[in-house]
């Protein structure tokens, strides 16, 4: 596949950002006060590169070249933003701040406090045939047991697994060892995705919240829709964190971290005008041709799963009507709570619910 090095190939939207030092943060999300990297009208689609963070990491040494070098990337197929972010001497510092690069913030004209963002994820193309599955510095799901050396059994900071991708089959491979291999589908997603929240404090990338952010639900991929409260003027949307496929869980701490050219519709709407579709949201509702999902966030997984079963008992009552005690008991028998993500701090747990199963909506 060609390399989508920035400002070529082909572009779908009405505008393009390419993910240059100037367009992107580090680890923190915009603020109110950054200026817009674009301005659009409500309605225009943007065509947004952004980058992964991994082989760009302080602990794989902040040389994207020798690291994928390392794995036998040709240099011309490491993408050339990757490659000037390692070398620019913007400051990331592991801890204080999280690893995601983002790039945004995109201000939509007439977008202000009240109103809704609905963004619609129109197209997620890979701008390499490779990513980086990682575990590292006792985080993900087993803290304190992994990672660990598989030949020794001791602790180490990091396991990253190199993989390649086979986009015209939409499949990854694992490969390890002499002749062994795991193929698995690509599904690409943006892991993060969110609006600028009403704040002088340049928030963590890492903990997803009511602005959106690292949210990690892999079913708000191609052909999804999101919808977010827009807390301050222009809404100041952003998107990072790119995945070419995830489990639900993302167990280890990381996804298989890719970087894609992502086409966006950003569409500004009163809460009257987005009720029919979303109620009254006050944080991430997303949907689908064929579900609508509901997510909860905490950093308890149980108050997450409670939060989440509240939210979908909301959306069934102001947008398909249904009594909040039946859609309570529908959900205990036809709902699909899935555990988003473990390893964000904040933990999520979102739901799919079939439209199909609501006559109004087929």
């Amino acid at each position: 596949m060609p390399i989508l090095q920035p400002n070529s190939g082909e572009r779908l939207g009405d505008h393009y950002v390419a993910a240059s030092v100037k367009s992107l943060t580090w680890g923190r999300l915009p603020t109110p006060d950054r200026d817009p990297i674009l301005t659009i009208a409500s309605g225009e689609t943007v065509t947004v590169d952004t980058i992964s963070h991994e082989g760009l990491m302080e602990d794989q040494g902040r040389d994207p070249l020798t690291y994928f070098a390392s794995h036998g990337v040709a240099a011309g197929d490491v993408l050339e933003d990757l490659v000037e972010l390692a070398a620019s001497d913007v400051v990331h510092t592991r801890g204080p701040d999280g690893p995601h690069v983002v790039t945004g913030p995109i201000r939509v004209d007439g977008a202000k406090p009240g109103d809704i963002l609905k963004i619609e994820y129109l197209d997620l193309t890979p701008r390499v045939p490779y990513g980086v599955v990682s575990s590292r510095h006792g985080l993900g799901c087993l803290a304190g047991e992994r990672p660990v050396d598989d030949v020794t059994g001791e602790a180490v900071r990091i396991i990253s697994q190199f993989c390649t991708a086979d986009v015209d089959k939409h499949t990854a491979t694992m490969a390890w060892g002499e002749n062994r291999r795991i193929t698995f589908p690509l599904s690409p997603f943006m892991g993060l995705s969110g609006l600028t929240a009403n704040t002088d404090v340049a928030l963590n990338t890492i903990p997803p919240g009511a602005h959106g952010g690292n949210l990690d639900v892999r079913d708000l991929g191609q052909g999804s829709t999101m919808y977010l409260p827009v807390q301050v003027e222009g809404a100041g949307y952003y998107m990072g964190d790119p995945h070419f496929a995830q489990g639900n869980g993302e167990v280890s701490l990381t996804a298989l971290e890719a970087s894609l050219r992502t086409t966006v519709r950003l569409t500004v709407l009163s809460a009257a005008q987005s009720f029919p579709s979303t109620g009254t949201i006050e944080g991430p509702f997303g949907e689908s041709d064929t579900h609508w999902i509901a997510m909860g966030l905490d950093r308890d997984l149980n108050e997450a799963m409670k939060s989440c079963v509240r939210e979908a008992i909301r959306i069934l009552s102001e947008v398909a009507f249904v009594p909040e005690s039946i859609a309570y008991l529908y959900l205990s028998a036809a709902g699909d709570f899935v555990v988003s993500q473990v390893v964000d701090d904040v933990k999520g747990v979102h739901c799919l619910i079939r439209k199909a199963d609501f006559p109004a909506w087929v």
